[in-house]
């Protein structure tokens, strides 16, 4: 692997740093306060609320359509807009208290934030070899830690003397600006393989697009569940919940550059299977423990395997057509998002049956998940012979 000195030289690195804490503070931010600006200042009840997260979910299905989007602005540049429209659709929430205010901003934070995660990973591995390339998701990572660290304080304190309208309008036309600088900016390289700009569906990725929906449905079980399981059946508090989230931002920011660092060292095998493993432990734990202070370690350990993902990534680097990255990962995106259409909701029927199911579910998909990576060398092997 290059220097560290080396790769921060390179001015996509810096590019896609400052797009990912963009990035990182919208989302959070967003997350932060939309269920008391949509109940307090729009009035909005539950039914309303969960229609609101369903469409949140719509612009990571339509990720795929990024492919004909570079067909006429440089990839770069789409990054650039995407956090300038994730930017200013922040700053107008606060302005539209209504129903259908809020679907229309978090459409436009939603499109930004997914556009921009998908062309994030298709330039991060145009622009950075499979020697180099887990250590700067690793280190994006750690940069999107700190900034929600930072945001969270931030909003903590600027809700003491501004309105939920005013913050959202000065946080959204901070991202605004920030995207402005991005845009006036040229770090592309003129020696990059061209990419594919059509969608791009091949049977030797099947391994990847699998590993990919296994992936999304093991983030919605986190997601939807684990937090749910800390406050009705332990009872955790809201300071409790946010400072595990401290800690979790805290150890991720240290803890991500290593473990791109172990993609390296280890291939993505090993560190996958070391993922998948731990996770069967942790879900059957979830389903089992009457632990207040297990199930916080739990959370924690879930949180921190939750960025071994980024191998599935670095897998494809080794085993995809130069080519197809920009497609590949497009399609990937909308993969990933595709549990998230019915598995919250099946989840939730299976909770009131009992709670433990959907965790068990979980160790199964994580079982799965196992069994699977173990074909990762023979398909790398497979591409080092054909070249």
């Amino acid at each position: 692997m290059k220097s560290a000195k080396e790769i921060k030289n390179n001015p996509m690195f810096g590019y896609l740093a400052v797009l990912t804490i963009c990035s990182t503070i919208g989302l959070q931010t967003w997350q932060t306060l939309f269920n008391n600006f949509a109940v307090d200042l729009a009035g909005l009840d539950g039914d309303h609320i969960g229609v609101i997260q369903s469409v949140r979910e719509i612009p990571g299905f339509l990720a795929l359509l990024a492919v004909y989007v570079i067909m006429i602005i440089r990839e770069h540049r789409l990054s650039a807009l995407s956090i300038l429209i994730m930017g200013f659709g922040l700053a107008i929430t606060g302005l539209l208290p209504s129903f259908a205010g809020l679907i229309l901003t978090t459409l436009l934070m939603s499109f930004g934030f997914h556009y921009y995660e998908t062309t994030n990973m298709s330039l991060t591995l145009q622009y950075f070899d499979a020697n180099t390339s887990p250590w700067v998701f690793g280190k994006q990572r750690s940069y999107a830690a700190a900034a929600a660290i930072a945001v969270g304080l931030a909003i903590y304190f600027l809700a003491f003397f501004f309105s939920f309208p005013q913050i959202y309008l000065l946080i959204g036309v901070l991202i605004m600006a920030a995207s402005a600088w991005a845009l006036t900016r040229k770090p592309e390289q003129q020696d990059l393989i061209p990419q594919h700009k059509k969608m791009v569906f091949r049977k030797k990725y099947g391994l990847f697009y699998f590993l990919t929906f296994m992936a999304g449905a093991r983030r919605q079980i986190f997601i939807a569940f684990s937090v749910l399981l800390m406050v009705q059946k332990f009872q955790y508090s809201v300071q409790e919940v946010t400072l595990l989230f401290v800690i979790n931002n805290l150890i991720n920011y240290y803890l991500s550059p290593l473990i791109g660092k172990s993609i390296i060292r280890f291939g993505e095998r090993k560190v996958l299977s070391l993922e998948y493993a731990s996770l069967i432990l942790i879900f059957v734990a979830y389903a089992l423990t009457d632990s207040k202070w297990v199930v916080a370690l739990l959370y924690i350990l879930d949180h921190i395997f939750f960025n071994f993902a980024i191998a599935i990534r670095t897998y494809f680097q080794k085993v995809g057509d130069p080519r197809d990255i920009a497609p590949s990962m497009a399609v990937g995106f909308t993969i990933n998002h595709i549990a998230a259409v019915f598995l919250p909701a099946l989840g939730g029927f299976l909770w009131i049956v009992d709670y433990r199911i959907p965790f068990l579910g979980g160790a199964a998909v994580a079982l799965i998940s196992l069994l699977a990576v173990q074909a990762i060398d023979k398909s790398i092997k497979q591409k080092e012979r054909e070249e």
